[in-house]
């Protein structure tokens, strides 16, 4: 059994020992809405492949999107988080060299595509219910799917013509701290902070020709919303 696959155990057998507790809570659910400041700690290998220099390397950029999760409460300190966010389009840059030959690469959109990035958190709420302010930490999984995998003009001149690209689906480990202020019983605002593992393998496919490079993308992610309970 791997590392993920102990941790979605442990979520679980957590989250059934607790579900009793809560059996008669009147609002066990919530809706929360918000928006995703998603900051990427990029790394990766150098790419390699036919005609590559050496140094060709890659970053992406920082954006926002939207955020939605479903919690559902265990007992008065366990809950379950699953949060989405709608997939962005994440721009990839050239990082190294100004030029590769005639080619303008440093900092140039390269590639774009869009990830579908659901997670699965269990937390665990500090105080008791009768505090307005509750700090918490989860632990869980990240699944992240990539689709509309798209090489730009300017990755295509790079690389010597029209360029498909591969990225294989990736599943890590994501965490999160947070705080949670009770605004009415139904109306809560939430801000956290949440990071997660995200490896996959780039590959480039341009007439047969590979090039590929093992990528980490860590994004970090500032979390603002708001939620109902019901």
């Amino acid at each position: 059994m791997n590392r993920y696959s102990v941790l979605a155990t442990l979520a679980a057998l957590l989250a059934l020992g607790s579900l009793a507790a809560r059996a008669d809570e009147q609002y066990p659910n919530d809706f929360r809405l918000g928006v995703y400041y998603i900051y990427y700690d990029t790394s990766a290998d150098d790419i390699t492949g036919p005609f590559t220099p050496a140094g060709i390397n890659l970053k992406v950029e920082s954006l926002e999107t939207l955020y939605a999760a479903y919690v559902h409460d265990f007992s008065e300190h366990i809950d379950i988080e699953i949060a989405f966010g709608y997939p962005p389009l994440t721009k990839t840059q050239g990082k190294g060299p100004a030029t590769v030959g005639s080619v303008p690469y440093n900092g140039q959109v390269i590639a774009t595509a869009r990830w579908l990035a659901p997670s699965a958190l269990l937390q665990y709420k500090f105080f008791n219910d009768s505090y307005a302010l509750r700090p918490y930490v989860g632990l869980g999984l990240n699944y992240t799917r990539f689709y509309s995998r798209q090489s730009t003009a300017e990755g295509n001149a790079l690389t010597g013509g029209p360029t498909s690209i591969s990225l294989p689906v990736a599943v890590g480990p994501a965490g999160n701290v947070g705080v949670s202020y009770r605004i009415t019983e139904r109306f809560h605002v939430y801000a956290s902070y949440s990071l997660a593992e995200v490896n996959t393998r780039l590959t480039a496919d341009t007439a047969g020709l590979l090039r590929t490079t093992h990528i980490e993308f860590r994004p970090m992610a500032l979390v603002i919303s708001g939620g109902f309970a019901f």
